[in-house]
């Protein structure tokens, strides 16, 4: 006989069994440990020891060993140390991607797709006579010539400006974005942990672009005394230094990096908290934690003249809400002609989110 069987409403279960319900925990404390799986079951076992998550059908036990067995973890025989995979760093990249810009829907919007000629790499069946400003490169010289041995003959061939033939191409509108993140010591200072959002928001816009923009490609440079390219895979170990902020030396890194992409759509995302302090000039860094030097914001401001010339737009997103810094802030997005968002910890994703989606829609020449 068939019928229904009822059970317990468990609003936090949410249909997920009880291995997929402390995975989301352990992920998010793998966020904010750096990928330190140690530490992260430590304090899960901190949090199991007060809100008694577990029971004895399965407890922290039986986790560990899922989690051994399904891929997420690896241990060293030899010295007992425990690191996760590539299999978790992608999934603590999807729950960021969720939490952050929450599930997105299956839309048009923000899509590459267009129907209309222009700059790029692949040509295609549309044809039109020359006009003045067109490159070299476009001209289809097949044609052009068939032109002119139509309009004058053979035994006098002449190619004139009216035999010339365009031949069209597809609308390139794949994006270059570099992603700039401030690991200055200041960035967990004043009892604020403001690392660990910006980190969620690289993981994030990381599996966005990946995911649904596999044609653009993401950059991710970090920047404390000196400024240096990461993987995508190394977003969960991210650390604070002790550094200063060298905002020179990451703007100087993006753009070189920028340089060697061929898409024509180039882009700049700058997460920081304060001010830039740092410079290096030769061998020796210049430095100055006290106030706005004059020294240091010169060479940021040039810098942002610079992108503005290469055509390459920085959306400044600054958790801070000193007035000073403000200033600066929007003196730097006037010199380059930018945005910039004064962005609280909770809504950064946003914004970003936002302004990236909103750059798919238009084209930067």
């Amino acid at each position: 006989m068939q019928g229904f069987h009822f059970t317990k409403f468990d609003p936090a279960a949410n249909g997920k069994t009880r291995f997929e319900q402390l995975l989301d925990i352990f992920m998010q404390l793998l966020t904010y440990t750096s990928g330190d799986v140690a530490e992260s079951l430590q304090w899960m076992n901190q949090l199991n020891n007060e809100y008694e998550f577990t029971d004895d059908e399965y407890g922290m036990g039986d986790f560990v060993d899922d989690l051994k067995e399904k891929g997420y973890i690896t241990e060293n025989n030899i010295n007992g140390e425990i690191k996760i995979t590539s299999k978790t760093e992608q999934g603590i990249r999807k729950k960021s991607l969720e939490e952050i810009f929450g599930k997105l829907k299956k839309t048009k919007q923000g899509e590459h797709q267009t129907f209309k000629p222009g700059q790029g790499d692949d040509t295609n069946q549309d044809t039109r006579p020359f006009q003045f400003g067109d490159q070299v490169e476009q001209i289809d010289f097949t044609e052009s010539i068939r032109n002119a041995q139509i309009n004058h003959g053979i035994d006098s061939f002449s190619m004139q400006e009216d035999d010339l033939t365009i031949r069209e191409m597809d609308f390139k509108t794949q994006t270059s974005t570099v992603l700039m993140i401030d690991i200055s010591h200041s960035m967990i200072l004043y009892g604020e942990d403001r690392i660990t959002p910006a980190k969620k928001v690289a993981m994030a816009l990381s599996e966005l672009i990946t995911t649904r923009y596999p044609k653009d490609t993401l950059d991710i440079v970090v920047f404390g005394n000196d400024a240096w390219p990461v993987e995508i895979r190394d977003l969960p170990y991210l650390q604070v230094g002790p550094y200063h902020t060298n905002t020179v030396a990451g703007l100087e890194m993006a753009m070189d990096i920028l340089r060697r992409r061929k898409n024509p759509n180039k882009q700049i995302f700058m997460i920081t908290d304060g001010k830039p302090t740092c410079l290096k000039i030769g061998k020796r860094y210049y430095k100055n934690s006290f106030g706005l030097d004059r020294k240091i914001t010169t060479r940021c401001l040039n810098l942002a003249a610079q992108c503005k010339k290469l055509k390459i737009p920085i959306t400044t997103f600054m958790i801070a809400t000193d007035p000073y810094l403000q200033r600066f802030v929007n003196e730097f997005t006037e010199t380059n002609n930018g945005k910039a968002f004064f962005a609280a910890l909770d809504k950064l994703g946003a914004f970003i989110f936002r302004d990236f989606e909103s750059g798919k829609r238009k084209t930067v020449y």
